[in-house]
């Protein structure tokens, strides 16, 4: 019992200067999270439509071939990426891994 009390006291006596070290990283990730985690305005609507239009126009002309590995496995890991965050929004919103809960039905 003292060996943990011993090292709990170790801990903490550090902790000041643990935060120290984490207080750029947090304002790093604020910083980057202010950007990227808000959603389009307005004002960036005709980006996202010209990028809708950009993807459709690459997939006519075939430029997708023209990949190099690296990017069609950066492409593919995104959007593994989208369909993850996906499913996962799916199991929070129906609140269970397997099946909805539907009020009034009943199982055989």
């Amino acid at each position: 019992m003292a060996k943990v009390v011993a090292k709990v006291g170790k801990i903490a006596s550090k902790l000041p200067e643990l935060a120290k070290q984490a207080k750029p990283g947090l304002q790093t990730f604020v910083r980057y999270a202010k950007v990227e985690l808000t959603p389009p305005t307005l004002g960036e609507m005709p980006k996202v439509s010209e990028g809708l239009q950009n993807l459709a126009t690459g997939v006519k002309t075939g430029k997708w071939k023209t990949l190099t590995v690296k990017e069609a496995w950066l492409n593919t890991l995104v959007t593994a990426e989208i369909a993850c965050w996906f499913f996962i929004g799916e199991i929070i919103g129906k609140g269970s891994l397997i099946g909805y809960n539907i009020p009034g039905a009943f199982h055989i």
